[in-house]
């Protein structure tokens, strides 16, 4: 990337056996397939494990992929909640490999490198007592160093993920000679009425492009194509209800 991140930006390792960043279209019939790349939403949900509070929002900047995309299908059970018990699905699942581990134990699973900042929630006025930058940047970098705050998905709960901290671009990545990948129509993620100011919710897509084996994000403002999925009222945490973070470094800072 050619611009300075700003100084709030964490990057860290992502990782696990398998990933489902699942295409929207094959929700319908309970088969699942996993799109080839992590989408944005997926990202940012495993920031939000990391470190969330409803006085920022987090952004992502960009993310690696460091290991050869690989899919594999397996049969599941998924619940039944309609009925009850189990049905049957083919759920397919993203993997990867590295063709220069030696341990087979390490040798499959994804990896990405991810970077990301937070800004503020403009929307949550009553929380503006709450910005102070350094204080949410010094927990979020705490939260990171102990594996996140919330147990780390893949895309879905199926698959259990693993964080930790990194420099972003450094190692070899599988991609870091293929010049361009252009991929297309895929979803990006989802606009919440907390975080819009207006009682609807929308799903975005774009047409993501990977250079060098880095994908760069679109800004959620930036998506062109949106799609209307249904009346929706933002939550109103209120500042009684809410831990201040000055409240929550001076714990920190006591039980280290």
């Amino acid at each position: 990337m050619n611009t300075l991140p700003p100084k709030n930006t964490i990057e860290f390792r992502l990782w696990g056996r398998y990933a489902l960043f699942t295409d929207p279209l094959t929700k319908i019939g309970g088969e699942k397939c996993s799109y080839h790349l992590p989408t944005y939403e997926a990202l940012k949900g495993v920031c939000k494990s990391i470190y969330w509070k409803p006085t920022i929002i987090w952004v992502v900047d960009a993310v690696r992929v460091m290991r050869r995309i690989r899919t594999q299908t397996k049969g599941t059970k998924p619940l039944e909640y309609s009925k009850g018990g189990n049905t049957l699905a083919i759920y397919t699942f993203l993997t990867g490999i590295d063709d220069h581990e030696d341990d087979a134990s390490r040798k499959y699973g994804v990896v990405y490198q991810v970077r990301a900042h937070f800004e503020w929630n403009e929307h949550h006025e009553d929380l503006k007592k709450d910005r102070i930058e350094g204080k949410h940047f010094a927990i979020a970098k705490r939260m990171l160093e102990r594996g996140g705050r919330q147990d780390i998905f893949l895309g879905t709960r199926d698959c259990q993920g693993y964080v930790e901290p990194c420099v972003f671009g450094e190692g070899k990545g599988a991609y870091d000679v293929d010049d361009e990948v252009g991929y297309g129509l895929m979803f990006h993620g989802f606009d919440y009425p907390d975080e819009t100011g207006k009682d609807e919710l929308y799903a975005r897509f774009w047409y993501p492009t990977i250079r060098k084996g880095i994908l760069t994000f679109e800004r959620p403002e930036d998506c062109k194509y949106r799609k209307f999925v249904r009346q929706m009222e933002a939550k109103n945490f209120g500042i009684v209800n809410l831990r201040s973070v000055e409240l929550e470094a001076e714990e920190l800072e006591v039980f280290e």
